[in-house]
């Protein structure tokens, strides 16, 4: 409901935003629990609704978060018929984390930590040394992956300990900086077809005595990016990765588990001036900014020198009442990217961070012309981004 002209606006605080389950129900917090139940040295059960297993297989389909199967019984009839097994049993989502986008997620799920910590805090950030915008999707400009995320794997420490690691996913990723600094360790198997990594991942599994596989679908995600998760496009991707996860699940060997997870969920945002808004042609919010970071529903701002406090003013006056928005600090204190932030990645979060309550965008139809023509979205904190699935099945 709009505000009446005498009342003054009512602005998003940044602590009232919904904060991910870091510690004990995110995605950083699912292999460092499942390495724990197989004995991995230096790791704690930190999901504890979760059984041990001795083979432990994590399917990650790229997009499609918990909201998503649950509107869609239909189209996904099997993973909707595991969402009450969904961590461990309680019938729950866990958290993406924050911005609930591809890289992070990755990179919290292969690394165990959180944002703060192991450093890819967003689809673009600043590289505080060169002041350069950094893609950390595509990894670009090239940055030396050990400098940027320093931290080991949790499939390299479970190799090191005698499980049978392996990551099946396509060829094309078995060299990517991301999947070094985020998914490396043990085996990569590149499959080129759905089915193939899914027979794949069931015979790694079945290798040994203690095994962690981890595999990857991208398409849900690419097709509700360029049509939304309102198409017949993203139905039939769906479709097809529910028959993927059932298909996976009747091969599963003795004493397995296998979690079907995703790193973020979805939203279409209308293709109209209220709901995206374009940076490039807003001369208000650009007003003291060198660079703008992120993504559409998740962006980190980062100003000239000394006009901070005046680029958080008008960003908050201009978008308040539709985004947090945040200065790094109050980001940080709010708990957005994690419990704790290395002093190397403190740098690289805005100076100020906007994250969308509503169902709108901060498009750069100049600068970012591919992302800005995208239907379907996602970045933020709201529960269609955050949440996501932690299905299971037994053997």
């Amino acid at each position: 409901m709009a505000q009446p002209a005498w009342q003054d606006p009512v602005l998003l605080a940044p602590d009232t935003a919904p904060v991910p389950e870091y510690g004990s129900g995110s995605l950083a917090d699912l292999l460092p629990t499942l390495a724990a139940g197989q004995g991995v040295p230096g790791f704690e059960a930190t999901i504890p609704e979760l059984t041990p297993a001795d083979r432990n297989c994590v399917f990650l389909i790229d997009g499609l978060g918990w909201e998503q199967i649950k509107a869609h019984p239909d189209e996904a009839p099997f993973l909707h018929s595991l969402l009450p097994t969904s961590r461990g049993g309680t019938g729950r989502p866990v958290t993406a984390g924050f911005p609930s986008t591809t890289a992070t997620s990755l990179a919290s799920v292969g690394t165990g930590l959180p944002p703060g910590e192991h450093g890819l805090p967003g689809y673009t950030v600043r590289n505080p040394e060169t002041g350069e915008l950094m893609n950390q999707l595509r990894w670009k400009p090239w940055t030396a992956p050990k400098v940027w995320q320093p931290y080991p794997t949790v499939f390299r420490l479970a190799d090191a300990a005698g499980v049978a690691t392996a990551q099946v996913s396509a060829p094309t990723f078995e060299q990517t900086p991301l999947t070094k600094v985020a998914l490396s360790g043990g085996s990569f198997l590149g499959r080129l077809s759905g089915e193939e990594r899914m027979d794949v991942a069931a015979e790694r599994l079945a290798a040994g005595d203690r095994s962690l596989v981890y595999t990857y679908y991208s398409e849900v995600d690419g097709k509700g990016h360029r049509f939304g998760i309102d198409s017949d496009a993203w139905r039939g991707q769906l479709m097809y990765v529910d028959g993927l996860a059932r298909r996976l699940a009747e091969q599963l060997p003795p004493r397995s588990a296998l979690y079907i997870t995703a790193d973020h969920g979805m939203i279409d945002i209308p293709f109209d001036e209220q709901s995206r808004i374009d940076f490039d042609e807003d001369w208000e919010l650009r007003a003291g900014v060198a660079l703008l970071g992120g993504e559409g529903r998740a962006r980190h701002v980062y100003a000239v020198p000394g006009a901070e406090a005046d680029v958080l003013t008008v960003w908050r006056e201009v978008l308040g009442e539709q985004f947090w928005v945040a200065s790094r600090d109050e980001a940080v204190a709010a708990g957005w990217f994690g419990p704790r932030i290395d002093e190397r990645v403190y740098g690289r979060i805005g100076d100020v961070v906007a994250a969308a309550h509503d169902d709108v965008a901060i498009t750069a139809s100049v600068n970012e012309p591919h992302e800005s023509a995208m239907a379907g979205m996602h970045g933020s904190l709201t529960a269609v981004e955050q949440l996501v699935p932690l299905l299971e099945v037994r053997s």
